[in-house]
């Protein structure tokens, strides 16, 4: 099973980088290798991405969602892969955000990819590439407020 966690600090204000999290079909334009997401509803998502070479499927649950705190899913189909991403308040105009997510590599290439910390690089770089994302737009392109609880939306 592989373990990744990552941490930013954005030079947004909480509900804006928040905010802009709740985009879940923007996520191609900062993470590296996902093809796309679709939102299927207010808890669930399909994402279609390449990963070591393979196209990858999966649909995932959002089970806890509170605005400006943290989102939390969970796989439903695909390949296993859970986690959270918490928004933390420096100040008015800084968020930390932090993603710890668990992951299930699927055959040899992802499986070493894991063993050498490729995965962690990627984290990284992706959330360098959402703080290069939010920070040159200076706001968010939507946003969801909405509260789920137990992957219910309350």
């Amino acid at each position: 099973m592989g373990k990744i966690e990552g941490s930013i600090v954005v030079d947004v204000p909480v509900s804006t980088a928040y905010n802009q999290w709740t985009q879940f079909e923007e996520f191609p334009r900062f993470m590296e290798g996902i093809e796309t997401v679709k939102q299927l509803d207010d808890n669930t998502l399909e994402w279609q991405a390449k990963i070591a070479g393979n196209d990858e499927t999966w649909t995932a649950e959002i089970a806890e969602q509170e605005p400006d705190q943290r989102i939390a899913w969970k796989s439903t189909s695909g390949a296993r892969n859970d986690g959270v991403v918490t928004f933390e308040r420096i100040d008015d105009n800084r968020t930390r955000l932090t993603l710890q997510m668990d992951w299930e590599p699927q055959g040899a290439v992802q499986k070493a990819g894991d063993v050498l910390g490729f995965d962690d690089r990627q984290i990284k770089g992706d959330l360098e590439r959402f703080k290069e994302f939010i920070e040159s737009r200076g706001s968010e392109t939507g946003a969801w407020r909405g509260e789920i609880k137990d992957g219910t939306t309350a």
